[in-house]
């Protein structure tokens, strides 16, 4: 008796993919050397808005297009930070989701946190990326390399941040502050490309 045949799934190429977004030049001249990135929570990984429950806690909501940002941003080299003045669990809970080892959670001194935090990873502020929203990230904003606010920021940040996203937060700002320095540092067309045959670009 013949043993049954098993059929192997078939895979058609795919079509060509080139990088349709682009950011001037000058931005990513300014944005090359970035070795940190520091993201604020309310307000830049979401809307700004806090829900509290029956039960007193804080709820937020966040976007799947920064989570996979944030992946690919580590992916290529840029060692992404999540520094926040507020804390809870599901913070926590997002940052574990994404794998983000450096976090700091209920800072109220947040250049002090970002000076020690950079002293003990060997990185310089010449090597540092920032988004933020309100005034507590302009300390940081005002020192880094590269400072990013999302498109509802406040008057003051927006106006020393070297791009505003086209988006508020939580609508992908942090995504487009990802692409962006991915793009400044070479990386970004090598992790697309990668996304072509494996689900998270394993490849690239």
């Amino acid at each position: 008796m013949c043993a049954a045949t098993v059929a192997h799934p078939v895979i058609p190429p795919g079509r060509p993919v080139r990088p349709t977004l682009g950011f001037d030049a000058a931005l990513l001249l300014q944005a090359q050397g970035v070795r940190l990135a520091i993201f604020d929570v309310d307000g830049c990984l979401t809307d700004g808005r806090i829900l509290i429950g029956a039960d007193g806690e804080a709820e937020k909501a966040f976007n799947t297009l920064d989570g996979h940002g944030i992946k690919l941003l580590a992916r290529g080299g840029i060692t992404p930070v999540v520094l926040t003045g507020r804390d809870s669990p599901g913070v926590r809970r997002r940052c574990a989701d994404l794998g983000v080892t450096e976090a700091l959670f209920g800072v109220h001194d947040k250049l002090a946190a970002a000076a020690a935090l950079l002293a003990r990873l060997g990185v310089d502020w010449s090597e540092l990326a920032v988004i933020g929203d309100d005034w507590p990230d302009l300390p940081l904003m005002t020192r880094c390399a590269f400072a990013c606010a999302p498109a509802q920021a406040h008057a003051e940040v927006r106006a020393v941040a070297h791009h505003v996203t086209a988006v508020p937060g939580g609508q992908g700002a942090a995504r487009e502050f990802c692409d962006l320095l991915l793009m400044a540092a070479g990386r970004y067309a090598g992790l697309l490309h990668g996304h072509l045959t494996t689900l998270d670009g394993a490849s690239a």
